[in-house]
């Protein structure tokens, strides 16, 4: 369940990590407005590996556009198979 809740609420800031778990960040709002977010490490571990594999995949797709696709035989063919 999303919850969202004031920056001020941080004084008791028990009380919002007890809201925090898997896949459910809290939101904290300042003035009214979507400021910070506090996810679990898991959370933060997964977003950060999937952040790691969309840029690998970019380099990956920039090298394609500039030096040219590999066909799947040429792939088989470089990797001994």
């Amino acid at each position: 369940m999303i919850a969202i809740k004031p920056v001020s609420d941080l004084r008791n800031y028990n009380e919002v990590l007890q809201d925090v778990a898997d896949e459910s960040p809290v939101f904290l709002t300042k003035n009214g407005r979507g400021c910070y977010a506090v996810i679990t490490i898991k959370d933060y571990e997964r977003l950060s590996a999937t952040n790691a594999l969309f840029f690998e995949l970019k380099k990956g797709e920039d090298s394609a556009k500039a030096k040219g696709w590999l066909s799947a035989k040429d792939v088989r063919t470089m990797a001994g198979l």
